[in-house]
């Protein structure tokens, strides 16, 4: 976090207090935003340029919000590592890099610069478009939803410890026998390879909406994981949905973001996808979560089975990666 009694930039003729910054990357940017880079940007008004940007959300002296928009990437890159290391930074990007200065914040941050007034919008008579505000994760939609795929990426094993794996071995199970009898409808429904287990493990929604202090370098911590696993849920169709879309997106590659590759500890990667109505996370070696609109809080594990592992792995491959 930058140091708000030393950091300032320029924007619209007066000093900006720098609180946070975030990437707007194809690779990396805010998902709460959108479902990939192009609607992340659009919600900002932004051209979806190839090296993205870097957002500086700060106050101005009258302690108007403000967020800049600049083109260089890097510093941003750079300030953020040094921030999460504990370490100081002086973020003061050069008036060229300027891209924009846009009223408000797209996202919610939890701190203020000292020795100014609370953080409020800028003079509407002032500025020529309506100030950015975060999305609206008080109740479940597309916004929290992402948020809640972004905590369990960031806290797999958290979430994963829940997940007892006799649960998907008996599904498995279940599935042979269901093979023998219906090869020629598993074919049509590839409901063969799936091994969703009813958990009812669900992301509570006011802590969900706390996902979104990514602004602030915090997170979540007391996300609900309650896991009963009271029993397996061959073929859900929403499950049969997100693995159809996913592999149309390994045929026909979708929109820039919709798919990311992150690290994940050993030799492993953290997927994370999302598409109309769901949100996908996963490690190339281990299962997968599911995320949907229509299922508010619900958190549904999928099982690898004899695809899933084939799937996430050219998944991978067309993935966009931090450079």
């Amino acid at each position: 976090m930058a140091d708000t009694d030393e950091e300032a930039v320029a924007a619209e003729d007066d000093a900006l207090y720098v609180l946070t910054a975030v990437l707007l990357t194809p690779a990396k940017f805010p998902s709460v935003l959108g479902d990939d880079y192009s609607e992340a940007c659009a919600a900002l008004g932004l051209a979806p340029l190839a090296d993205g940007y870097g957002l500086v959300l700060g106050q101005d002296g009258d302690g108007a919000r403000w967020t800049v928009v600049i083109d260089d990437v890097s510093l941003v890159a750079v300030a953020i590592a040094s921030w999460d290391c504990g370490m100081e930074y002086d973020l003061s990007p050069s008036e060229r890099t300027v891209v924009a200065a846009l009223p408000g914040w797209p996202l919610a941050v939890a701190v203020a610069a000292p020795n100014v007034p609370a953080p409020h919008d800028p003079d509407p008579d002032l500025v020529d478009r309506p100030p950015l505000a975060p999305p609206d994760t008080t109740t479940w939609g597309p916004a929290q939803r992402r948020l809640g795929a972004d905590e369990i990426a960031l806290q797999w094993a958290l979430w994963r410890e829940q997940i007892d794996d006799s649960v998907f071995a008996a599904q498995d199970g279940a599935s042979d026998t269901s093979k023998a009898d219906k090869a020629t409808s598993e074919e049509d429904t590839g409901a063969d390879e799936e091994t969703a287990a009813d958990t009812e493990t669900e992301v509570d929604s006011e802590t969900a909406a706390e996902v979104e202090t990514e602004a602030d370098g915090s997170s979540s911590d007391d996300v609900s994981s309650d896991s009963t696993a009271e029993g397996t849920q061959a073929g859900h169709s929403g499950i049969r949905r997100v693995l159809t879309e996913l592999r149309t997106y390994v045929d026909t590659p979708p929109p820039l973001g919709r798919v990311r590759s992150s690290f994940a500890p050993g030799e492993a990667r953290t997927l994370r996808a999302d598409g109309p109505g769901w949100s996908m996370v996963a490690r190339t070696d281990d299962i997968a979560f599911v995320l949907l609109d229509e299922e508010p809080g619900e958190v549904l594990p999928v099982g690898r089975g004899p695809e899933l592992p084939g799937l996430l792995e050219a998944l991978d491959k067309m993935a966009v990666r931090p450079s």
